[in-house]
């Protein structure tokens, strides 16, 4: 394999001036999608690398304990680097991995969770399982944004730089297919009435699609000529919002919606009811084996679903126990939870976690205990809630080893023990992991 050269795989836009070369040895990967060398003694965070690579990189930000560069040439490449399948990877901020092959994006995954696990004190076992698929167009989900053009696309590695998207190789086809559609009817939109980010969402068969646009501006689109222009060409749309906030710290407010507010979505033998907004789990391909990675083999008289979004796990344990309690506070799921528990032995509860278990019947001692927090984590009042509760098991669904890893600990210093680990990999080509931990009290 011949050499890289400094253009085919660094970000746009940087408007930093140009730094000085230097050549270092790429050691391991790191959460977060870098991967770490060292120069001079100090650690350096390097993208779109593969270990053992020698490579050169110019530094671009200096912190008190690390350094992040970015990648200019591959002096010696891995034998393990492949060619990635899209064109845009790279300056695009969305894949991390695929300048590698599946099993080495499973293996490096593997490595952190393990490696973040020791670093807070806490041995994982031997063994840590993996569920895996299709590593390709498996996103059902996808947030595009808008260029001053209309062209749609992803925000730039460690910039927020529009990267146009001719195509997204984790993607449904349908999502691209709708959100090309939809920056093409948007250019003949005024430039102050155009949303500037699209969330578009479809189910696993890409039969049904709802789409939000966000908007920060005061002039308002008329979202009903766009929704019908939309569903002209792309038929499999439901319904569409407009919508303000809607990152972190800012949950959406709808300021108009057209057509259907919500779609059905059949997983894992059940047909869900998911709103506009709601949280889902991104892989289509996943989402029919992943809940019973958590909910088997348990079964009894309550369980609580804590975090429980439109109740994809509670769902699957209405059947095994008398009782589930589902505790979510968002919005934009609450209802959807209450109409996919209804007439099951399930029951909802609009309340957040904290304020759930702060306020809980103490007599009422659950069976099992799942929990899906965000990338926060639990958090330590939650965590010592939790002990108090003393359920005999409970099950942890993360999507950040590093907060999960910092509540473990919590939990085996209250009196539990890890029964089991499993990675899955719900995002192929990216970083992010998501972690099934099994506890039981000891």
């Amino acid at each position: 394999m011949k050499p890289r050269s400094p253009n085919s795989q660094t970000s746009q836009g940087s408007k930093t001036p140009a730094a000085p070369q230097v050549v270092v040895e790429i050691e391991k990967p790191i959460y977060g999608g870098n991967f770490l060398a060292r120069h001079e003694g100090k650690a350096i965070f390097v993208p779109l690398a593969l270990p053992g690579e020698q490579v050169s990189i110019r530094i671009i930000d200096h912190k008190s304990g690390y350094s992040t560069a970015e990648l200019a040439n591959i002096v010696t490449p891995s034998s393990e680097r492949i060619a990635p399948r899209c064109p845009h990877f790279g300056p695009c901020g969305g894949c991390n991995y695929q300048h590698s092959d599946y099993e080495t994006q499973l293996a490096f995954k593997q490595a952190i969770l393990r490696e973040t696990f020791e670093r807070a004190g806490v041995s994982a076992p031997t063994e840590i399982g993996i569920l895996a698929g299709d590593p390709w167009a498996y996103r059902n989900r996808i947030r595009v944004a808008f260029d001053a053009a209309g062209n749609p696309g992803y925000r730039g590695r460690r910039s927020h730089d529009v990267i146009p998207i001719r195509e997204c190789a984790i993607a449904a086809p349908l999502l691209v297919s709708a959100a090309q559609a939809a920056g093409q009817i948007l250019a003949r939109v005024p430039a102050n009435l155009r949303p500037h980010e699209l969330l578009l969402f479809c189910d696993r068969a890409e039969s049904s699609l709802l789409a939000t646009f966000f908007t920060t501006g005061l002039d308002l689109l008329r979202l009903e000529t766009v929704g019908e222009s939309l569903r002209e060409r792309i038929p499999t749309l439901k319904g569409a919002e407009l919508a303000m906030g809607g990152r972190p710290g800012h949950p959406p407010r709808t300021i108009a919606r057209w057509g259907a507010a919500s779609l059905t979505y059949p997983a894992a033998g059940f047909d869900y009811r998911v709103d506009h907004g709601a949280f889902f789990q991104v892989n289509r391909w996943l989402i029919d084996r992943f809940p019973a990675h958590v909910v088997e083999p348990y079964d009894g008289a309550l369980a609580w679903d804590l975090f429980a979004g439109v109740g994809l796990f509670a769902r699957q344990l209405a059947p095994r126990f008398d009782k589930v309690v589902a505790v979510e506070s968002a919005p934009t799921a609450t209802a959807a939870l209450a109409a996919n528990l209804a007439g099951t032995s399930g029951e909802s509860v609009a309340a957040s976690t904290l304020d759930f278990l702060r306020k809980h019947d103490t007599s009422a001692r659950p069976d099992l205990i799942v929990v899906d927090p965000p990338r926060t984590g639990l958090g330590t009042e939650i965590n010592n809630l939790l002990v108090e509760v003393a359920a005999q098991h409970l099950v942890y669904v993360s999507c950040d080893p590093a907060t999960l890893a910092r509540d473990i600990r919590a939990l085996l210093d209250g009196g539990y023990a890890i029964s089991s680990v499993a990675l899955v990999d719900l995002f192929p080509q990216t970083f992010h992991l998501e972690t099934v931990v099994h506890l039981h009290r000891a």
